[in-house]
C-alpha cells in the first residue's frame, strides 16, 4: 500500500475546505433570498374633516311655525346672555317661512268686541265676518336710538310660542281651585315673540297697514265654522334683516327674571284666513302686490 506523500495530503485537505467554504456560502445567500422581506407600510388616505357643528340650512327648505320659535328662542337666550345670534340661526336671512296662527278659539266674539282678532257669525246676513288688525310698533321700543331707515314696524304677535302646535289649544276641565297656601304665582302675561315687517321710506305704500286691518265677510252656512276650533291667520313670505344685518331683533322682557320680547323680521307675501274645519281659504291679501287699494283680496 503507498503511503499518501506530505504534499497530497494538504491538497486534498486544501480542496475539502475550500468546498466546505463554497457550500456554505451558497448556503447563505440562498437562506437570505429565502427569508420574506417585510412589505412596506400601507399609505392611509387623510382623515375626513370633522362636521361642523351648525351644519347649513338646505336652501330649499321653508321655515315652519316650530321653526321660528326656535329661532326666538335662539335668540332670546343670546339676548340673554350677551352673546351673538349663532351662526345657523342668522343665515336664516332670506329663506321662506309659512306660519299658521289660530284665533278665535273661544268661538265668536261679541258685536261690540275689541279684541284684535277676532269673528262672528251673522244669522241676518248668513255671513262670516272675520277682523285681523296688525299689531303696530314704534321704533323708540326696540332702539334708544332708532335707525333713521326705521319709520315703523308691524306685524303679529305668535300667541303661545311655547307651543308649535298651528290649532287652537284643547279645552281642559278647570281645576278644582287650590287652597290659598298651594295657589301657583300669577302668569307673567304679554307676548314675547312676534314678526314685523319694518317699514322704511321706501317700503311701497301698498305694504303698509298704517293700523288698517284685515277684514273679509263670507257668505256661508252658520255651522261651517266649528266653534272649538276657531279661524287661523296663515302668513307666508321671507325672513328679513334688522338694519344690523341679523333677523331677529330682543328686548328687555321686564328684568333679568323675564324672558326677553323678540321680533323675527319679515317680508309678507300673503296673508289669509282659512278655516281648519275644512281648510278652505276664506279670504287672501298679496301686500306686495301693485294694486291702488293696497290689497288683493278674494273671497
Amino acid at each position: 500500500m503507498v503511503e499518501p506523500s506530505l504534499r497530497s495530503s494538504r491538497l486534498a485537505i486544501a480542496a475539502g475546505l475550500a468546498a466546505a467554504i463554497a457550500i456554505g456560502g451558497g448556503g447563505f445567500l440562498l437562506g437570505r433570498s429565502t427569508v420574506p422581506r417585510p412589505e412596506p407600510a400601507a399609505t392611509l388616505p387623510p382623515p375626513a374633516p370633522a362636521p361642523t357643528a351648525e351644519a347649513p340650512v338646505p336652501a330649499d327648505d321653508i321655515l315652519r311655525r316650530s321653526d321660528l320659535i326656535a329661532l326666538g328662542a335662539a335668540a332670546a337666550d343670546a339676548a340673554t346672555s350677551a352673546r351673538d345670534l349663532p351662526a345657523q340661526a342668522a343665515a336664516v336671512a332670506g329663506k321662506r317661512f309659512e306660519l299658521d296662527i289660530p284665533f278665535g278659539c273661544d268661538g265668536p266674539a261679541p258685536e261690540t268686541s275689541e279684541l284684535p282678532m277676532r269673528w262672528r257669525y251673522d244669522a241676518a246676513a248668513g255671513a262670516l265676518r272675520v277682523h285681523v288688525a296688525p299689531v303696530s310698533w314704534a321704533p323708540t321700543e326696540w332702539w334708544a336710538a332708532p335707525p333713521a331707515a326705521v319709520e315703523a314696524l308691524e306685524g303679529f304677535w305668535i300667541e303661545r310660542p311655547w307651543s308649535s302646535s298651528e290649532t287652537c289649544p284643547a279645552r281642559a276641565e278647570p281645576p278644582a281651585a287650590p287652597a290659598e297656601a298651594d295657589a301657583p304665582s300669577p302668569p307673567v302675561g304679554g307676548e314675547t315673540l312676534g314678526i314685523a315687517q319694518l317699514i322704511t321710506p321706501d317700503t311701497p305704500r301698498q305694504m303698509q297697514r298704517s293700523g288698517k286691518a284685515y277684514e273679509a265677510v263670507v257668505r256661508m252656512a252658520g255651522d261651517a265654522v266649528a266653534i272649538d276650533r276657531g279661524l287661523r291667520l296663515r302668513l307666508s313670505g321671507r325672513i328679513g334683516r334688522f338694519p344690523d344685518g341679523q333677523p331677529v331683533r330682543c328686548r328687555d322682557g321686564g328684568g333679568p327674571h323675564q324672558r326677553p320680547i323678540c321680533l323675527i323680521a319679515v317680508s309678507l307675501d300673503e296673508v289669509a284666513f282659512q278655516n281648519p274645519a275644512d281648510d278652505a281659504l276664506l279670504a287672501t291679501w298679496q301686500p306686495t302686490a301693485d294694486t291702488p287699494a293696497g290689497d288683493r283680496l278674494r273671497e
